[in-house]
């Protein structure tokens, strides 16, 4: 393992399923889904987790598919939060549910929600996504904004010909609202997506975008959250702007995260695909002792996955988490 990366940060995927069928994702279009007995249930999550903390991570991201549509997924939350060692639940969704959720899920114990938005126009988040729900979304912002999350932060993918026109709207938000509007290169993991790889706009040029027209862009170190991301503060802003630069950028020798998807299957790194299986284990009698072993092993392997190229990507993000 690379000498002081601390891996401490684990991305939970709780389902497969998403209310939305985005044109760089599409899981509608995936060729199956996992039954209801192949996904993990919330008490073999927590087991899980708790041998995680056992080895160093002390913070986790819920994500999917869309978390917000996993029944009862309030509890979850509430389990998770009572584990001794963990320090900070998080998750990602697409805001459509926001709103009915953003107190539950505040009280229950998430701390920062991340809001995948890629228009701010109704019509164009229908072209985009496949239903019209902009307003919805919009709705779970403001939620999130008003129960408490800290930070409340927005996942905007940019790409050329289809909201590039968008990015200084986008970066304009964090003068208004306390929002961290984040600008993230799209890669292509599938075959789905691969039609988008002439389409991505870089870091560097949406950058440049937003100083052509809002002045000069200073560094900022005060948000939350460790990751990829390089943050930014336009004058006068009460929010940030951030970068992350995927494909213009290697930083896998710096990432601090494993993953494990909706099943109990582990990957160390989202390049390396699923190498382990937790699942069967889960549910025989095995200690938690031989989990503990394997998972450790793990995480020894998970920086002999920082060479693989963007020709080799082929992974189901909506079924790893992003």
């Amino acid at each position: 393992m690379e000498k002081n990366i601390t891996v401490d940060y684990l991305r939970l995927s709780v389902t497969d399923l998403c209310n939305l069928n985005c044109v760089y994702c599409t899981p509608l279009e995936k060729r199956e889904f996992l039954t209801h007995q192949e996904v993990l249930r919330y008490e073999e999550i927590a087991r899980l987790i708790r041998l995680f903390i056992e080895i160093g991570i002390r913070k986790v991201r819920i994500t999917g598919g869309e978390p917000l549509i996993k029944k009862n997924i309030v509890a979850l939350v509430e389990m998770l939060k009572k584990i001794e060692g963990l320090e900070e639940i998080s998750m990602t969704t697409n805001g459509m549910l926001l709103s009915e959720y953003a107190a539950q899920l505040k009280k229950a114990g998430l701390s920062r929600v991340n809001i995948s938005l890629d228009t701010l126009k109704r019509d164009r988040f229908k072209a985009i996504t496949g239903v019209d729900s902009f307003l919805e979304v919009w709705e779970g912002i403001q939620a999130a904004l008003a129960v408490g999350f800290d930070p409340v932060k927005l996942n905007v993918v940019p790409i050329k010909g289809v909201n590039d026109d968008e990015i200084v709207d986008f970066a304009k938000l964090t003068l208004k609202y306390p929002l961290i509007v984040r600008f993230i290169e799209l890669f292509h993991t599938n075959q789905r997506s691969k039609k988008f790889i002439e389409s991505l706009l870089s870091s560097e040029r949406t950058k440049k975008l937003i100083t052509e027209e809002l002045g000069e862009i200073k560094p900022s170190h005060m948000i939350k959250g460790e990751g990829p991301a390089s943050y930014y503060k336009i004058s006068g802003s009460i929010g940030s702007i951030g970068f992350i630069s995927g494909s213009s950028s290697n930083f896998c020798h710096c990432c601090n995260r494993i993953r494990v998807d909706c099943a109990g299957r582990i990957s160390p790194c989202l390049f390396s695909g699923h190498i382990y299986d937790t699942r069967p284990l889960l549910r025989s009698n095995t200690q938690d002792e031989k989990l503990l072993e394997d998972i450790k092993k793990l995480l020894s392997l998970k920086f002999q996955y920082t060479k693989y190229t963007i020709k080799e990507r082929k992974i189901e993000m909506s079924s790893l988490g992003g």
